[in-house]
């Protein structure tokens, strides 16, 4: 199994992307300029010395107003089943939960492209703590988000993922 720190910070991405794509543009008062909804990762690109492109399975982000929600398994593959979860070693657990990402909190539209996540409830707890977001640039083209990775809540990105996200609903 792999588990990269970048595969989180994808995550964090994704969530951006999600949240860019409900809203679309700075304010959402009138219809037609929102874009609120349900998003799934097509793909997540990896840049820097270990570069790699991966299409997770199964992935879900909902984007209401300024909230968003999103779960998410990282892998392109099955994850290994935990029989009793109180007497698995911590690599079958890491195998296991390692990948799964659960987030969900508020987002906000800065300029033409911007987007920064907060995390109110997270998987990993470092998300939640004061003062720390989530930064992403976005485009969209139609029914597809693309989001670039500029800050995580522990500094600036130094090799910025790149996620591409679909319009479900």
């Amino acid at each position: 199994m792999t588990t990269h720190p970048m595969i989180a910070i994808s995550c964090g991405a994704m969530i951006a992307a999600i949240a860019v794509a409900t809203i679309g543009r700075p304010f959402a008062q009138e219809a037609d300029t929102t874009v609120q909804g349900v998003w799934r990762t097509l793909e997540v690109t990896v840049p820097g010395p270990t570069a790699r492109t991966f299409r997770p399975d199964a992935t879900l982000a909902i984007f209401h107003g300024r909230h968003y929600s999103r779960t998410e398994v990282h892998t392109e593959g099955p994850r290994p089943l935990v029989a009793d979860p109180a007497t698995a070693s911590a690599d079958q657990l890491r195998a296991a939960w390692g990948p799964f990402v659960g987030e969900a909190g508020s987002f906000e539209l800065t300029g033409k492209d911007v987007i920064t996540m907060h995390a109110t409830v997270s998987k990993n707890p470092a998300l939640m703590a004061p003062g720390a977001a989530s930064v992403y640039t976005y485009r969209r083209e139609g029914n597809l988000l693309l989001l670039t990775q500029v800050r995580t809540p522990a500094g600036p990105a130094s090799n910025p993922i790149t996620v591409k996200l679909t319009r479900v609903e």
